[in-house]
């Protein structure tokens, strides 16, 4: 056997093995921080009264079937769908885009979130019974709005990853400057209203909301997932991928349309939430490598823990008050940048 053959045999027995051991860390992880998640905050039970209650919710005290089936569950949940759909996403756009950077806001899809939901609050849709709910339209609205504006701003160019990532920045700040806009007029209420729904919050998480979330991410996996090939491919490039078989921009198009449909239905709910999309897939990519077909799921369990594990800390770092979960994925995020950047070989000069 001659030494590249080694090398590869070598490196496939690395990835094999690493693949098992995130198998098994990644789903203990995630049982127990869902444990402990479950069992801290405001009002701390034990874990027997928690296992307790979830078993058999009609036989213990109405207050602590409460905590954990009106409140604790429905946001652990939430947690793990949104964080699961962002980190699904965010392999995908990196995957169509070829950008180590990407993700699911790199197309404006958050800025045009955010004007839709400032919008609302500022015109005083928020208000009464129901306003929730045309805050969370409007944020969807103008998230799917975002994406169909780059989109077509991009076939004027010709469909690329350059001109993709372009419109998407152009979007951004034009959405980003709208909302300052509204941060100018807006009285003091409807401006702390809007800061707080831009930084981030599980903490109105009901069964309704979890129920479209798992809905829709439950219906975009099994085709994301499907495409796993088609995006091995794009990874060589567009011409490469094309001699292979693969309909380049029609992958694209339909990638780029169910990651921003699932990234507008979790952040209508859930506010922004930066990091998530842009880590998890990196974090995957150090153990399993590249390979869509393990990076897709993986991504998703990932960033499921990621999200939990920031909004655990959001409500338990500085009772009672809660800290925006942008503030916490930014410092999960930011040092594994640091990290990365870091540990990379430097290429040499030419």
């Amino acid at each position: 056997m001659s030494i590249p053959e080694k090398n590869l045999e070598k490196q496939y027995r690395r990835r094999r093995t690493g693949r098992l051991i995130f198998n098994f860390t990644s789903f203990f992880l995630l049982f127990q921080f869902a444990l402990f998640s479950l069992t801290h905050g405001a009002s701390s039970i034990t874990t027997a009264e928690a296992i307790r209650a979830f078993v058999s919710p009609d036989r213990v005290h109405a207050m602590l079937r409460a905590i954990v089936w009106e409140i604790r569950l429905p946001r652990i949940c939430a947690a793990l769908l949104a964080g699961a759909g962002l980190g699904l996403a965010g392999a995908v756009m990196q995957g169509i885009l070829r950008n180590p950077l990407a993700s699911p806001f790199t197309l404006g899809i958050s800025s045009a979130a955010g004007f839709g939901a400032s919008l609302a609050i500022v015109l005083g849709w928020g208000l009464g019974g129901s306003g929730h709910y045309l805050i969370v339209s409007n944020a969807f609205v103008f998230a799917l709005g975002a994406f169909i504006l780059v989109f077509f701003l991009a076939r004027l160019r010709g469909l690329s990853s350059e001109t993709l990532i372009l419109s998407g920045i152009a979007v951004m700040y034009l959405f980003s400057s709208l909302t300052s806009l509204l941060q100018f007029i807006a009285t003091s209420e409807q401006l702390s209203a809007v800061v707080f729904w831009m930084m981030g919050s599980l903490s109105g998480s009901s069964w309704l909301q979890v129920s479209l979330m798992a809905g829709i991410y439950f219906l975009s996996f099994p085709f994301l997932f499907g495409k796993a090939w088609d995006l091995n491919a794009l990874a060589s490039g567009s011409d490469s991928a094309h001699t292979l078989g693969v309909r380049v921009n029609r992958t694209m198009i339909f990638c780029m349309i169910l990651s921003a449909l699932l990234t507008a239905s979790i952040i209508s709910f859930t506010g922004v939430i930066g990091f998530i999309g842009l880590v998890a897939p990196h974090m995957v990519r150090l153990i399993v490598g590249g390979d869509h077909r393990y990076l897709l799921p993986y991504s998703s369990v990932t960033g499921a823990i990621l999200l939990l594990v920031a909004d655990t800390c959001s409500r338990i770092l500085i009772p009672p008050s809660e800290i925006p979960l942008s503030i916490i994925t930014s410092f999960i995020g930011v040092p594994f940048f640091i990290f990365i950047l870091l540990s990379r070989r430097r290429e040499p000069a030419s």
